[in-house]
């Protein structure tokens, strides 16, 4: 009777084990998706250290709670066989509560009043007023980056992540890729595309050459990305094209 009573007082004495820390590696999955846009499971458990049942069992949590959503991973041009990988992509409930939207609805009532009191020039107005300031902020930051157009996507890149975009830039077979895995406006700009144009309106001053907005995240998609050709036009002047490729 004896041990036993001691068995017991020694086992309701025995701490608790310590909690998983889930709430920590779902703090570093939102960070990843957030500076990433779009990431298979294998790509985010690679990133994290995680084994493939770890990660996924994570995201698992994270849909089931709102937090993720995921979507065939789009491969463009020929692909093996098998069933293309699933991307996961943070949902705008989790967006918002990393801190990027406090002003959303108030931005958007105010454009609202302005397109119906201005009309859409005016939000055209307003937009390119509101990107002024940080195209010379990002062409101050590009002073030395020279005339070529990939090599000043890189410096916008770098001017851009300064600024909060998370932004990096890649080359590729026709030319460069400019990248923006996170945008500060991106429910306004769902309701008010002025602000997406007169962004790639300034990536395509800034770059010194036209450029094609290929993906918006106001759009849903998980990334901004505009593709910047190898070789600018002859013509004068710069042209910008907004092309969507997920229709």
């Amino acid at each position: 009777m004896l041990r036993g009573a001691e068995a017991a007082r020694r086992a309701t004495a025995a701490p608790a084990p310590e909690a998983p820390t889930d709430l920590s590696t779902r703090d570093r999955v939102t960070r990843l998706l957030l500076e990433q846009g779009a990431a298979t499971a294998g790509q985010l458990g690679s990133a994290l250290g995680l084994s493939p049942a770890a990660i996924r069992r994570h995201l698992d949590a994270m849909l089931a709670d709102g937090d993720v959503v995921a979507r065939e991973q789009t491969v463009r041009g020929s692909r093996g066989r098998g069933r293309p990988a699933k991307v996961f992509l943070l949902t705008d409930a989790a967006r918002g509560r990393c801190g990027t939207h406090h002003y959303d609805n108030m931005a958007t009532a105010a454009l609202r009043w302005i397109a119906r009191n201005g009309g859409p020039d005016a939000v055209e107005a307003f937009a390119a007023d509101q990107v002024a300031a940080l195209e010379a902020r990002c062409r101050a930051a590009m002073e030395d980056a020279g005339d070529d157009p990939l090599a000043r996507s890189e410096a916008l890149a770098g001017a851009l992540t300064a600024e909060g975009y998370a932004a990096n830039a890649s080359t590729i077979a026709s030319g460069g890729q400019l990248c923006q895995h996170h945008c500060p406006v991106a429910h306004v700009a769902a309701e008010f595309p002025q602000l997406c144009e007169a962004e790639t309106a300034v990536i395509s001053r800034l770059v010194g050459t036209h450029v094609q907005r290929l993906a918006t995240i106001a759009h849903g998609d998980g990334v901004c990305t505009t593709h910047i050709p190898a070789q600018p036009r002859a013509q004068s002047g710069n042209t910008v094209t907004t092309v969507r490729t997920d229709r």
